[in-house]
């Protein structure tokens, strides 16, 4: 790595995420969300003849409400428990306040500036680096959280959709709700656990099979899967030692299901019963949704896509509307202003970090090298 280079490379790892600082960009993204919304639970039912649905918001049980913020904090805990679970204290040393705040802060990103999570994954990089940890590890452990993550996603469409659809449990069972999710989603494991059979050193093996111009490039490009590989393989380290992994894995748990408590409960507010296998399916195959690329933390297209969900599980449509109205707000709304509070809070912090000089340095990553450095901490944090 040349100088220019590395300290081209230092300047873009020290820039902090502008999501926060530019009060412009904060109007102009909730004035998008609010109108994404209204479009949804306003003007849609217009159209398709569900105008009293939104009138039986005010009906909601306060009682259930209550339980499913609840339900809210538990998700926030759990969160921050797989986050400290991956990172772990013997690969660098955050207390659970700077946890917290990471962790926290990330999610506000995510909710009002990306699909799919880019905003949370950038700013959770970006506290990583200043908080001491070698580039190349902190892109591997952002990799292990999120695999642990989603693979509590893919694991349970494809449980619940084969249970559901041999009438284990109960609820409808439509054939695109269950079998064909459960089949993409197993798909998809099958690809995850491929890319873990990846070697150590593939960067060394290319370099050592290319030359020239194109070798560099060859090197480049194999630096993406490489890196995917070595988190796919540390994520696994921690189910294959549930003892030491069990923070990690509690916390993706966690996460997950009391995503499901605030929608189970939603449902309970306006006395809706809706089988738990169906509200756990029905979830999962609405928040596929959360992938579509222009719409800020999913709204409208995961509103849409899980109302879909639950219609097509036979589940009335004017029941559907309010309950899913409640968890968004619960689920979406009520994490931003304490993500927003802890951003400010992870900059102070982020300055005490730059004073006590423990953002890491830049270090020449040779294709050989990064497998090596990798490998070491995924170890010791099982040890």
């Amino acid at each position: 790595m040349t100088e220019e280079a590395g300290q081209r490379t230092q300047h873009e790892d020290s820039d902090e995420p502008s999501f926060f600082a530019n009060p412009k960009r904060i109007i102009q993204t909730i004035v998008a969300i609010v109108v994404l919304t209204v479009a949804i639970y306003v003007l849609i039912p217009k159209f398709v003849g569900l105008e009293g649905s939104l009138d039986k918001i005010s009906d909601g049980d306060p009682l259930w409400i209550g339980i499913g913020i609840l339900f809210n904090i538990a998700a926030f805990g759990a969160y921050v428990a797989l986050f400290r679970g991956v990172v772990g204290e013997k690969v660098i040393h955050l207390t659970v306040g700077e946890s917290y705040q990471i962790t926290m802060a990330g999610l506000a990103a995510t909710r009002l500036f990306s699909a799919g999570g880019a905003g949370g994954i950038l700013l959770t990089y970006w506290a990583l680096r200043k908080a001491g940890m070698e580039r190349r590890q902190s892109v591997c452990r952002m990799v292990a959280f999120l695999v642990l993550l989603y693979s509590v996603y893919l694991v349970a469409l494809v449980v619940f959709g084969i249970l559901l659809r041999a009438g284990v449990l109960a609820g409808e069972a439509p054939l695109s709700g269950t079998v064909i999710p459960a089949a993409l989603a197993g798909a998809a494991i099958v690809i995850v656990l491929a890319i873990a059979l990846l070697p150590d050193d593939f960067e060394r093996r290319m370099a050592r099979h290319t030359s020239g111009r194109f070798g560099k490039f060859a090197i480049r490009l194999a630096t993406a899967p490489a890196t995917l590989a070595q988190g796919t393989r540390t994520a696994i380290t921690f189910v294959r030692h549930p003892s030491s992994g069990a923070l990690a894995i509690g916390g993706a748990i966690g996460f997950w299901a009391a995503n499901i408590g605030i929608l189970w409960a939603s449902f309970h507010a306006f006395d809706v019963s809706v089988p738990l296998g169906v509200v756990v399916q029905a979830f999962f195959l609405g928040m596929v949704a959360n992938l579509f690329p222009f719409a800020p933390g999913g709204v409208g297209a995961v509103d849409a896509g899980m109302i879909g969900a639950f219609v097509l599980f036979g589940i009335p449509s004017e029941a559907v509307f309010p309950a899913v109205l409640t968890y968004r707000v619960i689920a979406f709304w009520l994490p931003i202003p304490p993500g927003i509070i802890a951003f400010f809070q992870l900059r102070k912090t982020v300055n005490r970090w730059e004073d006590e000089g423990r953002e890491a340095p830049i270090t020449d990553e040779s294709p050989a090298a990064p497998g090596e450095r990798m490998a070491e901490p995924a170890a010791s944090q099982m040890s």
